[in-house]
């Protein structure tokens, strides 16, 4: 059986995950799904981190126990390719779900230039400071991250989401074939995804070609087709 690590995208948390977690774990893995820091339960205390935080944060989960496989879900395909750039033998396989999957020396910023969201531009407010952003209206982020969810899972959702680090769509990645470049990639493709389009999916595999999974999902198969997706994970572990 595996472990798995569980990486949430921007303005969520590790709770996104909590249908995948027990499908998982029913079938016999270890799963972890944390709060990146400054996210989810650990935003209370107003500390606003780098991504280099959160992929030190992940590759030492990592090296702690048993070498895992690292899902990353939206932004959190960023986190997760830091983390195999820090610690690559500790990583069996990088999934990316859905995922930004920048190139070597990119932001999510450039990665997705061509791909600009009408939504998160009319819905996405700076903080005061400008270090954060948050999503201001329910309906824009509804639409947005999940198309084809169910109603309560989106109320429940919205109502947890967290201010997300400003910088952190432009900080370029620090990659090399050496390290990030040694560890196994699966892009888990989503047909309707709206927030990652599919365009936009296909063009960064394009970039840098890896295994593909398809779901016919919208941006959040966590709570739109959580068996699905626990199956699909379950045979990358099988492996």
């Amino acid at each position: 059986m595996a472990r798995f690590i569980l990486v949430h995208g921007a303005w969520h948390g590790g709770w996104c995950w909590e249908e995948v977690v027990p499908l998982l774990e029913m079938r016999g893995h270890t799963v972890l799904a944390p709060d990146l820091p400054g996210m989810g339960e650990d935003a209370k205390g107003g500390y606003v981190a780098t991504l280099d935080e959160w992929a030190a944060c992940i590759a030492g989960l990592a090296a702690a126990g048993p070498p895992p496989i690292l899902v990353g879900h939206s932004r959190g395909g960023i986190v997760v390719s830091r983390a195999a750039e820090i610690a690559p033998r500790a990583i069996v396989r990088s999934v990316y779900l859905s995922a930004a999957m920048p190139l070597p020396g990119q932001s999510i910023r450039e990665a997705f230039a061509d791909f600009p969201s009408e939504a998160v531009q009319r819905a996405v407010v700076p903080s005061a400071d400008g270090r954060t952003l948050q999503w201001s209206d329910r309906a824009q982020a509804a639409a947005f991250f999940f198309g084809t969810t169910p109603e309560h899972f989106i109320d429940a959702a919205f109502e947890r989401f967290t201010a997300e680090p400003a910088a952190v769509a432009d900080t370029p990645l620090v990659l090399s074939a050496g390290q990030y470049g040694t560890v196994p990639r699966t892009f888990v493709r989503c047909l309707r995804d709206n927030a990652v389009p599919l365009a936009l999916q296909d063009k960064m595999i394009a970039e840098q070609p890896c295994e593909t999974v398809t779901l016919d999902t919208d941006h959040s198969p966590f709570y739109c087709a959580p068996e699905d997706l626990a199956a699909v994970l379950d045979g990358l572990a099988g492996r």
